[in-house]
């Protein structure tokens, strides 16, 4: 059954669905009065509708029953990675969504190759956010992962006050034999906390990134023996979170 995050609901409560939506369900999937879908809502609450009207502009869909059940991990993820090159991010903001991400923040770092330009910065995020949508879609996720506009590494600082807890993936440690401190802080959050992980671009975090990230409260960690790509450690991350919150019970 299709799955669309739906922006805004009538006075009586139906769903009215519109734009790309609209016509994904009109002229792509071709559905008629009667069909079912799932609608969720800004809250993360979901339903199972039926089409009751379809317009040139919109469709409107009736709750038939609302569906209980928890799909979101219980603490929310930020996964901030210092800009890569390529479509690297377009894949670790698809994966992520699939793995539980809450949030994606990429951030320009001393050695992102890519360099922000803010005209062209709207449309990029717009399309960041329609392949997290449709990876939140085909996962059946409650909740549309926001994904941000690049920031600073100076601004990335600032913004990490906001979080309970904050860790950073930096390879010297797995070098080191590092093994401990990425399951520790599991261990020790609480169900609705949130968490920020950083994770560097192709090569790597400098020395004193990873001293401001200290000074600034973050935990360095690694992530086991082996060094992992910029788009492979924030998987790896979300993997092992899932793991802990959702398997190992």
């Amino acid at each position: 059954m299709q799955r669309y995050f739906v922006k805004q609901r009538a006075n009586d409560g139906r769903f009215l669905i519109n734009d790309e939506d609209r016509h994904h369900i009109v002229k792509v999937m071709r559905m008629q009065i009667g069909d079912k879908i799932i609608c969720v809502d800004l809250d993360g609450k979901q339903a199972v509708c039926s089409l009751a009207e379809i317009t040139d502009t919109s469709v409107v869909a009736d709750v038939v029953q609302w569906i209980d059940g928890v799909s979101e991990l219980p603490i929310k993820i930020t996964i901030a990675s210092g800009l890569p090159k390529g479509d690297k991010l377009e894949w670790i903001i698809q994966k992520g969504t699939e793995l539980g991400a809450y949030q994606f923040l990429p951030f320009s770092a001393a050695r992102s190759v890519v360099k922000w330009d803010e005209k062209k910065a709207a449309k990029k995020v717009d399309r960041w956010q329609k392949i997290a949508k449709e990876a939140a879609e085909q996962s059946h996720r409650a909740i549309l992962p926001d994904v941000m506009s690049a920031i600073s590494f100076k601004d990335l600082l600032l913004k990490s006050n906001d979080f309970h807890y904050k860790l950073v993936a930096f390879e010297e440690e797995s070098r080191n034999g590092e093994t401990s401190i990425f399951a520790d802080t599991l261990k020790k959050i609480n169900k609705g906390d949130t968490l920020l992980i950083v994770f560097g671009p192709e090569g790597g975090l400098t020395d004193e990134e990873v001293r401001q990230l200290k000074d600034n409260e973050f935990a360095v960690c690694g992530l086991g023996p082996r060094i992992l790509r910029t788009e492979t450690a924030p998987l790896y991350a979300l993997s092992a979170i899932s793991y802990h919150f959702e398997l190992m019970r």
